[in-house]
């Protein structure tokens, strides 16, 4: 029996992913653990593998194709003894098949997959088939999805479909008849201005003045993520000063005594990041009401300290998770950190390695950046933004002297953390920074 192979969901928020290539062609013989295909997400380059043997009867959807939804059928394997050239394409996608291509990682669970092809309800009208994304913009815009005819697989309405629909002219209501009775009540004004259209934008600049890059599912994701972050958690940001020439001297010490290899290469190399990685799992775990996720139906008090370390790649950032850190040393964050680092560049960090976390750092002092203040990567309760250590007059027994100064800034969820609460959590890892020796210990 032909086995389909379905578009996996490697996240629990992805809808559709890009077919980057396939590593088999069609009459290649394969078998399970096989890696058919790679999937690009908005995050990492993952591979699917083949959880039966067979043969590659046919591939449906091409090498580079971009935003193919969640459970479409993009190939067949025909099973052993079949003739795989007479394999035909299925008609509508199997919304539980016994078997299928699978991720070479264990995804979080996918969506039931849309039947694409028209069927009718219990009440003999007949069912719309559309991706989640197309009925969500359809729903923001009040547009009827019956009116679309989709040009996905098998008549499925995508998004596209949709954005062409609001494209189109629609012709306007026709006003209602005058009525005797009371004047209708003005209608509410909207929650939020609808966002200017690409081409609104585009006539405040002069034609060949720019250049346009289309945005690729990375950039796209973050600005969804970045959006939905600051208009769904009420943000609340406090600040301190650290004082870091303890932890300096303390780090210098700490890499001129790293073993060394044959070679004379030290086995570690700490960074100002990892003491910072390190300070704040403490300071979750010495404050643990402030290791908290916000849900509406409950508190998520988290048991050990994720911290995720926002990582600049090429057209983004991803932000990988250094599980249980609180518990790690010095030397294992600053491994962990430098293998992370390597593969979120090459984009082949796994989902599992930057999902969650309690929450998070994002440091931009190498920058030469003083102070800023950071978004929250839901669903995470906190973030902490470092700046720049730079020499600074201060007061030391009532005289001035000169000291290296960190700044500080913690955003929190207001939902999930007060501000006594913040500045309890922030207190802690001043501390753990300005005495990092108990960090060793």
């Amino acid at each position: 029996m032909p086995v389909n192979i379905l578009m996996p969901a490697l996240s629990p928020t992805m809808e559709k992913g890009n077919l980057a290539r396939w590593l088999k062609k069609e009459g290649d013989k394969v078998k399970s653990g096989d890696v058919l295909a790679e999937i690009e997400t908005d995050k990492a380059t993952m591979e699917v593998e083949a959880v039966d043997e067979g043969t590659l009867a046919r591939i449906l959807v091409p090498d580079g194709t971009a935003d193919v939804a969640v459970n479409e059928v993009i190939g067949v394997i025909a099973g052993d003894g079949e003739d795989a050239s007479a394999v035909a394409a299925p008609e509508k996608s199997a919304t539980a098949p016994e078997k299928s291509a699978a991720p070479a990682t264990p995804p979080a669970a996918s969506p039931p997959a849309a039947a694409p092809a028209p069927a009718a309800d219990g009440g003999g009208k007949a069912r719309l088939f559309a991706s989640p994304l197309a009925r969500r913009v359809a729903k923001a815009e009040g547009l009827d999805l019956s009116s679309i005819k989709g040009s996905g697989p098998h008549g499925r309405i995508v998004e596209r479909d949709v954005k062409a629909a609001l494209a189109a002219p629609r012709p306007a209501p026709q006003a209602a008849a005058a009525a005797p009775g009371p004047a209708p009540k003005p209608s509410a004004p909207p929650s939020a201005p609808s966002p200017v259209s690409d081409e609104t934008v585009k006539k405040f600049y002069a034609p060949g003045s720019y250049e346009e890059i289309a945005h690729d599912t990375m950039r796209k994701t973050i600005a969804r993520r970045l959006v939905e972050a600051s208009q769904t958690i009420p943000h609340f940001y406090l600040s301190v000063d650290c004082e870091l020439d303890a932890l300096l001297a303390l780090r210098e010490t700490v890499n001129a005594q790293a073993p060394r290899d044959k070679d004379g290469k030290p086995a570690f190399k700490i960074s100002v990041n990892d003491f910072i990685i390190k300070a704040l799992a403490l300071a979750l775990m010495r404050v643990p009401e402030a290791n908290v996720t916000w849900t509406e139906s409950a508190m998520l008090k988290h048991r050990q300290a994720d911290v995720g370390v926002a990582v600049s790649i090429p057209g983004g950032l991803i932000t990988p998770v250094v599980r249980a850190a609180d518990t790690k040393s010095l030397s294992a964050i600053s491994r962990e950190m430098k293998d992370f680092a390597a593969r979120a560049k090459a984009r082949k960090l796994k989902p599992e390695e930057y999902q969650g976390g309690s929450s998070s750092v994002s440091n931009l002092g190498m920058f030469g950046i003083k102070n800023f203040s950071a978004i929250i990567n839901p669903p995470q309760a906190s973030i902490l933004a470092v700046g720049a250590g730079e020499k600074r007059v201060v007061v030391k027994d009532g005289a001035p002297a000169a000291a290296t100064l960190m700044s500080v800034t913690l955003s929190t969820d207001h939902r999930a953390i007060d501000g006594a609460l913040g500045a309890e959590l922030l207190d802690a890892f001043k501390s753990l920074i300005e005495r990092p020796m108990s960090m060793l210990v």
